[in-house]
């Protein structure tokens, strides 16, 4: 790289982080009743550390931007994100609570998730004004969610765009946003409910995933990404649609199955792979996921995805 150049393969994460109070059952209990789990877990999660951790063990340079409270949760959220090679410079202690998940899941690996957002409620606009600043000059790729306060969702993607970042919004929890929002984002990464929700479009196949992703591309959006977990990926752009095939595995718990995906295309971008490509190794990112229980204990290291891919390819 010539001396007048600066590394800009970095991936910025704004987001959310919880500490997930994970129970496993044979089945969820229907309203008002109580039944007998056969396992707990107390672990980092939330989908922006969840990201963050993914982009981390797919090798990319990964800055975090959050709020931790200064709780008995502190430390579980910053040697976990640290222990993933995260730059915690940006992620701010706040008085009170850190945010708490709780998850459940069924012998079936489905999951229903309550999210508390506590301190990442007290996460701001100069805060992010202050971190994509500095991060911009070595960073090309910013993720973000919906677990952030809903007020700044437009003033994170908008910064990010003006920073000359590619700005990619997994659009979890799903929500409808200002109309506004859509032209400051490069790529959109909904799975398929979260696309159904926001479009109107039911999304239930391959021809029901490209036109939701023209919906959004309708919007203002560069690029989407329709996840469909054992159906594959629809990605449509102006130029096309292709389709990523899925890779079969028996799943487990499809906790953060979506942050692995998201982590690792944020990484494969930053590394300069085009969208289809890095769709790909999203994909076998997301495949190890759901085969492992938790969230950040699923979110797989770059050679075993490598390894995943190449073998699907055979």
């Amino acid at each position: 790289m010539p001396a007048d150049q600066t590394d800009r393969s970095g991936v910025v994460i704004v987001g959310s982080v919880t500490a997930d109070v994970t129970t496993f059952s044979q089945r969820l209990p229907a309203r008002g009743e109580t039944i007998l789990g056969d396992q707990f877990t107390l672990l980092l999660g939330g989908k922006g550390a969840n990201q963050a951790v993914a982009a981390g063990q797919a090798g990319a340079r990964t800055s975090f931007v959050g709020c931790v409270g200064d709780d008995l949760f502190h430390d579980l959220v910053t040697e976990g994100l640290s222990a993933a090679g995260v730059d915690l410079t940006h992620l701010r202690t706040v008085p009170g609570p850190t945010g708490i998940a709780h998850i459940r899941v069924d012998a079936s690996a489905q999951n229903d998730i309550v999210m508390v957002p506590l301190a990442n409620a007290q996460l701001s606009a100069e805060q992010i004004d202050a971190a994509l600043e500095a991060l911009a000059p070595t960073t090309s790729v910013l993720l973000t969610q919906l677990e952030t306060p809903a007020s700044l969702t437009r003033h994170i993607t908008a910064r990010g765009k003006q920073l000359g970042m590619t700005v990619v919004l997994d659009p979890a929890p799903a929500a409808q946003l200002d109309p506004d929002v859509w032209s400051d984002i490069d790529i959109v990464t909904p799975n398929e409910t979260e696309a159904t929700l926001i479009s109107g479009i039911e999304v239930t196949d391959a021809a029901s995933a490209e036109r939701a992703g023209r919906w959004f591309l309708d919007q203002g959006i560069g690029a989407a990404v329709i996840t469909m977990a054992e159906k594959g990926s629809c990605v449509v752009t102006p130029e096309g649609t292709t389709f990523i095939a899925p890779i079969p595995v028996e799943p487990v718990d499809t906790t953060a199955a979506g942050d692995a995906y998201a982590g690792y295309l944020g990484a494969a971008l930053a590394e300069g792979w085009p969208l289809d490509r890095a769709t790909a190794l999203a994909s076998a990112a997301g495949a190890i996921a759901v085969t492992r229980q938790g969230a950040s204990p699923s979110l797989p290291h770059r050679a075993e995805v490598d390894d995943l891919l190449a073998a699907s390819r055979v």
